[in-house]
């Protein structure tokens, strides 16, 4: 190590150029990096979805479901194949090994399920791949005071500004929602064109008819060739009103003829009276019945999802956004634009919370610095050496593919206050060594060279303890893997730095002839040499407390708890409502306008905006889970002012307290919800318990008895099952007999229904450019009135009654299958007062009683089950991490013995951890077992500064208890620095705000209380340990030379 800092001092101009090529290479490489929400998450699931008009599940299930889940089943690599199927549509994910190539699997799936995509029957069939950075970049809601027709924004939202902002560079789509078509209505009623001998479906075909241009050839005259063109398409609505639809016999006529036989032909059709389209229906112009209606501050309107390129700078993308929405506003007057969601806002804020806590970290860094050393010249060394490794950083992370994100910005803030560590141990044992009266040059080399070692073997042990990370399959690896890389590679920066840079600086900024400078003594602990001796005269005490210590914090983890992931904290929040099934589309918007103003009541001048969407939701962003929700579901986002923000948990409550009471509606609320939340599984229910078996009867009695159990529980709240009463529907059995015997098909029955209950279409027509639909619509039928139906039967007409017994039944709310199998769950919500893990444990004593037959199972999935895998996962990574640690400390000390005593600081900082999050009342999760695993390669830092100074005043003579003593009095101003360096770093991600803060809060929690508990305990129970162990291996050694001299 000492000629590292030989050539640092003798060639300071190439260390220079060598800073200066790194910083300028950094500033491109941070140019060119991209901004996204989260890293390249690999998830490997593929999505099918599927709508089939109003067919109930069953149907859906035995025509569609078990077909496509036996193709999928096929499929190489696939682990699991579960679906959900409700009244209309179904959902069947696919999922897949993490380790298959899922574009791969996506074109071989596609390839496989080709044939439905062409199915007639389905109105929509789709496969995607979902990329959890394909949500909306941003969701604004565009609406215009004196338009209150949902068309007519409509088509300037589709014809103008869809088309404006796909242009955009970057832009992929824009989609609508709460929009509605126009189309062109001719209403009739069913005893009129029974009394004209006329159906429904006559009248279409005749539209049709009238409505085409036909091509009829060609002629070639003198040379030039014309072509004939029959042209009767339709110009004007009131051309439909004199379409001929039928001819209507004289009512005289019948006997008139019938005595006369020599009546003509011609003379015959002559004497029938033409039947117009105005004869029998009422043309007008109106709009479909919408999918889903979009509402700000209880004022309709249409909102607009702007999806990016999957490659694309977020923030660019928002940016470019942004200012075309500001040109839009001109360019329509009167129209407004209101943002509901912004992605790039999200991420600025992020970064720029991130910026602060580098910033804040470097200046408590300094600050810490300058207290201890009372220094300003080494101070502002370490203030320029900080952000040279950052840059650095930005090199590496190019390089290595990875984009600006929060994981990997969170990477650079945990790494912050340990940037400096490597560089304060140099410039700590320099400063001593010249206090000491060294030269300049002799105590930049020696320092450098006595410390090389030891910070170059903490670094290693910081980095290793990622490597498990690295190669962690399922959503923990995915999730912290570019973390991971983030922090090795600023730790690798900042320790070359601290080898190479620090000595240059020092060198050539200082000189010997300031020494008669005056300076302020650095800040020295006189008191600790004479308490560390008294510790090691009582080493056997310390050594026993420390085991109680240990032993104490072990007991308290079953009372802590812990659950998957760490709840984001935000000022919006998303009321989810779902009423009965079969409610309409109209009644769930009015009982959403009614919560809204029972909300506005409760929270007045609070709220900053309400954005109200009932119906089918088509973005993650609002609907509870990434299943498709019917006309029974309605979501209300809640912003409040900024101001307000840190009341929104107690808006929640308030809210909950008045709603809870109102019957026949689930209530749910949920945070603001991310692409992680639906990557990682977290956007359903947290309580699901799965029942497996054959039967369904038997299912639902399970299911029941669970039921009623679990509402016992006061920790579950909003309980229902995928049984609950679903769909109400009217059941028509066909006498196949009597269809038979009136010779009328099955299928023909079926279609005559249809076209009475839901209309025929007649074709398009066009106005104002665009083309709309044409639909003949007969009177609404109630059930009572579905039996007087007359069918058609050749010549006859049957009432429906006399073919079919009509029954009124309740489909199940949804059908769900795992593994080709049918299934049944219970879902809860879950009072974030109580531990998710002990709310299971009590649920699985609650349920005992309940008796299972054979070949029946049950289990909790969902979240439970995602936070058994996360936890078993990092279990392993923190062992093996360890294992990895011991073996570069090992190879270090050239000793078994020394890395055991190190490795003692782990479990006192395990202390430390567990305290923290037990006297702070939160629960441990998925973010703070990383920061656990963090902390298996940090706390050991400080003994291996401490051991290393031991074992070197050891080979220089001095006596154990002596090395000790002095080691310690020597080092502990590096210890104190390089730990409260850290953890005052650490400190801003605690207090943040946000999503993000609410992430990284566990893991910088974490590290910060088993920093605390082992820089204390390493400075008492440290030495303690190594005297033992030392003597032990002594007595071990000398134990056997005296056998080996006795042989």
């Amino acid at each position: 190590m000492n000629k590292i800092a030989q050539f640092a001092v003798r060639y300071p101009v190439t260390i220079l150029m060598l800073v200066l090529g790194i910083v300028l290479l950094g500033f491109i490489s941070f140019g060119k990096l991209g901004t996204d929400l989260f890293p390249n998450l690999n998830n490997p699931k593929i999505y099918i979805e599927l709508s089939a008009g109003e067919k109930p599940p069953e149907e859906i299930e035995k025509n569609y479901v078990e077909q496509i889940e036996s193709l999928a089943m096929r499929q190489a690599d696939v682990v699991q194949v579960s679906s959900v199927v409700k009244a209309g549509n179904a959902l069947i994910t696919v999922e897949y090994d993490w380790n298959k190539d899922m574009d791969e699997a996506f074109l071989d799936l596609q390839k496989e399920l080709n044939s439905f995509a062409q199915n007639s029957d389905l109105e929509d069939f789709s496969i995607s791949q979902y990329d959890p950075n394909a949500s909306p970049v941003m969701v604004v809601g565009f609406r215009n005071d004196k338009i209150t027709n949902m068309d007519d924004l409509r088509r300037i939202a589709e014809n103008y500004i869809r088309n404006e902002l796909v242009r955009i560079e970057g832009i992929a789509d824009v989609k609508l929602t709460g929009d509605e078509e126009g189309e062109i209505i001719i209403e009739t009623n069913n005893y009129l064109l029974q009394s004209f001998g006329i159906t429904s479906d006559v009248i279409a075909s005749q539209i049709s008819a009238y409505n085409r241009n036909v091509s009829g050839g060609s002629i070639v005259e003198m040379g030039t060739k014309y072509t004939v063109k029959g042209v009767t398409v339709l110009e004007d609505i009131n051309d439909l009103e004199n379409i001929i639809v039928g001819f209507k016999q004289p009512s005289a006529s019948t006997s008139s003829t019938s005595s006369t036989s020599s009546t003509s032909s011609t003379s015959s059709a002559s004497s029938r009276v033409p039947v117009y389209l105005r004869d029998v229906a009422t043309i007008k112009t109106g709009n479909k019945d919408p999918e889903n209606i979009v509402t700000i501050n209880g004022e309709r309107c249409v909102g607009l999802s702007v999806y990016k390129e999957p490659k694309y700078n977020t923030v660019d993308a928002v940016k470019s956004l942004e200012k075309e929405f500001t040109i839009l506003e001109k360019a329509l007057p009167g129209y407004e634009f209101i943002k509901i969601q912004d992605q790039g806002n999200y991420i600025h804020n992020a970064i720029s919370e991130v910026k602060n806590t580098l910033i804040l970290g470097i200046l408590l860094a300094v600050f810490v610095l300058y207290i201890f050393l009372r220094r300003i010249g080494t101070t502002l060394v370490i203030s320029v050496a900080i952000p040279i490794s950052i840059i650095a950083t930005f090199n590496l992370m190019y390089f290595s593919h990875l984009t600006l994100n929060i994981m990997t910005l969170g990477g650079l803030a945990l790494g912050a206050g340990m940037l400096v560590d490597n560089a304060i141990v140099v410039l700590e044992n320099i400063t001593r060594l010249r206090e000491e009266g060294m030269p300049l040059k002799d105590a930049v080399i020696n320092g450098t060279g006595q410390v090389g070692g030891a910070i170059t073997a903490s670094t290693v042990t910081t980095i290793v303890v990622f490597l498990p990370i690295v190669y962690l399959h399922g959503s923990s690896g995915e999730m912290f893997r570019d973390q991971a890389w983030t922090v090795a590679f600023a730790l690798i920066s900042s320790l070359l730095i601290a080898l190479l840079v620090i000595p240059m600086m020092v060198s050539t900024l200082s000189s010997d002839k300031n020494k008669k400078t005056f300076h302020p003594e650095p800040l020295h602990f006189p008191g600790y040499p004479k308490l560390l001796e008294r510790i090691i005269e009582r080493r056997g005490l310390v050594i026993i407390f420390s085991a109680i210590l240990i032993s104490g914090s072990a007991l308290l983890i079953p009372r802590i708890g812990s659950e998957f992931m760490p709840g984001s904290e935000s000022a919006e929040f998303t009321i989810n409502l779902s009423l009965p099934e079969g409610t309409s589309l109209d009644r769930t918007f009015s009982t959403a306008r009614k919560v809204e103003n029972i909300v506005r009541e409760l929270l007045g001048e609070k709220i900053d905006l309400i954005y109200c969407q009932a119906g089918k939701q088509q973005t993650s962003s609002f609907a509870a889970s990434n299943e498709s929700q019917g006309e029974n579901f309605a979501s209300l986002k809640i912003r409040l002012k900024k101001e307000f923000s840190s009341i929104s948990e107690n808006a929640i409550d308030l809210i909950d307290s008045y709603l809870a009471g109102i019957t026949d509606m689930e209530t749910s609320y949920t945070r603001e919800e991310s692409a992680l939340q639906t990557t990682l599984g977290t956007t359903e229910f947290p309580f699901i318990l799965e029942i497996s078996g054959d039967d369904y009867n038997e299912l639902e009695k399970i299911l029941d008895q669970s039921k009623e159990i679990l509402k016992n529980n006061q920790a579950l709240f909003n309980i229902t099952t995928s049984m609950d009463e679903g769909t109400p529907e009217v059941e028509i059995e066909i006498d196949r007999f009597k269809s038979s015997f009136y010779n009328v098909p099955v299928e023909n029955i079926t279609n005559q229904i249809r076209n009475y209950l839901e209309g025929s279409s007649a074709g398009t027509f066009e106005e104002n450019g665009e083309i709309k639909d044409i639909t003949v619509k007969l009177e609404d039928v109630s059930i009572s009135q579905l039996k007087d139906i007359m069918i058609t039967a050749g010549s006859l007409k049957v009432p429906l009654s006399e073919l079919a017994r009509i029954n009124t039944v309740v489909s199940p709310r949804e059908i769900t299958r795992r593994n080709q199998a049918r299934t049944s769950y219970l879902y809860a919500n879950v009072d974030k007062k109580y531990a998710f893990d002990k709310v299971i444990k009590e649920a699985q004593m609650a349920l005992r009683p309940v008796t299972m037959p054979v070949d029946y199972k049950m289990e909790f999935t969902g979240e439970e089950l995602q936070r058994k895998q996360s936890m078993s996962n990092l279990s392993f990574a923190l062992i093996l991490s360890l294992i990895l640690v011991f073996m570069v400390l090992a190879a270090q000390f050239e000793s078994i013995i020394q890395p055991f005593i190190i490795m003692l600081t782990v479990p006192l900082a395990g202390v430390g951890t567990i305290l923290i999050f037990f006297l702070l009342g939160k629960t441990l999760n998925m973010m703070a077992y990383i920061g656990i695993i963090m902390l298996g390669g940090i706390a050991v830092n400080n003994a291996i500064i401490l051991i290393d100074r031991i074992n070197q005043l050891r080979e220089d003579g001095f006596g154990k208890k002596a090395a000790i003593i002095a080691a310690g009095s020597q080092r502990i101003r590096p210890i104190l620095m390089t730990s409260l360096t850290t953890i005052l770093a650490l400190l801003p991600l605690t207090i943040g705000f946000g999503e993000s803060a609410s992430l990284r809060s566990p893991m910088a929690l974490a590290v910060i209380g088993g920093l605390v508990s082992s820089t204390m305990l390493t400075l008492v129970v440290i030495p303690c340990v190594y005297w033992f162990l030392d003597s032990f291996s002594k007595w071990i050694t000398g134990r056997s030379q005296t056998e080996a001299a006795k042989l």
